[in-house]
């Protein structure tokens, strides 16, 4: 597993060649149980409405009430404490060795993988968030131990050094929350490895980097914050053109600038993302696997 990023403002080598690095200690424990009673908060609706989310009663337990969350997309819409954990110091001085110094933030995932839930199949962030200079960058935020058991992420180390996004299909697997699998890359499944994190470490990898997770197999929950960011320089041509605006100028500008500079800053921001719940598959999982 690859350590912390070096001390001087370069790229370290590994993150070049692998797509990921680990970095520890991310934030502080007071933070983390901050994120832990927030994460609460929202799927008790506390925070705000999200899409898709189903209504709790006060006499509901914790554990219950997370249960029926699996991905809450845009969690930091709705809660200033996740908006403050997508700028964490440590996190951005990570962003702008490995993107450069003007960075913004895309996109927010609050993941929470109680006992039996499903994983996500084979897969590139770029497929999804397309960027035009290649720069985006997940940061995996650990808020528990990410285990094998409990599933941790599993990568393919390199896999993004080809810059090609692989194609998708939906396959149906009840192992997984739905996402649609990449397939045809040139890489065989013993090549991936584990990511297994302590609470507090996160994971810093590239959009292109293949990886996926299995379900939790374990007693106790895995949740993770999960956010997505890019160069602030580049355009993001999220959505289809509209209003008859050519693709080679989109911008989606639902954003938070994050460091440096926005060379865009003129076009404004915008709020047009709601919170969401991601819908999860009806089947449950099948007996354990680690492959």
């Amino acid at each position: 597993m690859h350590d912390r990023l070096g001390a001087a403002q370069e790229v370290d080598p590994t993150y070049e060649d692998e797509g990921f690095v680990v970095v520890h200690d991310v934030v502080e424990p007071e933070w983390l149980a901050t994120a832990i009673a927030e994460a609460t908060a929202i799927c008790r609706g506390l925070r705000g409405d999200i899409d898709g989310a189903v209504p709790t009663d006060e006499r509901d337990d914790d554990a219950v009430v997370l249960a029926r969350n699996l991905c809450i997309h845009f969690p930091h819409k709705i809660s200033a404490p996740m908006r403050d954990l997508a700028r964490h110091p440590a996190v951005v001085d990570a962003l702008v060795e490995v993107i450069g110094p003007n960075v913004k933030h895309v996109q927010s995932m609050l993941f929470i993988k109680a006992p039996g839930k499903a994983g996500q199949a084979w897969h590139q962030d770029e497929s999804h968030i397309p960027t035009r200079d290649r720069s985006l960058t997940a940061v995996w935020l650990a808020l528990d131990d990410a285990t094998v058991d409990n599933g941790c992420l599993w990568v393919v180390p390199g896999s993004h050094r080809r810059g090609v996004l692989y194609p998708t299909r939906d396959r149906p697997d009840a192992r997984f929350d739905g996402t649609p699998e990449a397939h045809g890359f040139p890489h065989r499944a013993d090549e991936a490895v584990p990511v297994e994190l302590p609470t507090g470490a996160a994971l810093i990898f590239d959009g292109y980097l293949l990886h996926r997770s299995l379900p939790n197999r374990s007693t106790h929950p895995r949740r993770a914050l999960v956010n997505h960011y890019m160069s602030a320089e580049s355009l993001l041509p999220w959505f289809p053109p509209r209003d008859g605006e050519p693709m080679g100028t989109l911008d989606h500008r639902d954003i938070l600038l994050v460091a440096g500079e926005d060379p865009h800053g003129a076009k404004g921001t915008v709020d047009i993302m709601p919170p969401r719940l991601r819908p999860e598959p009806s089947v449950a999982p099948p007996a354990r696997s680690r492959a």
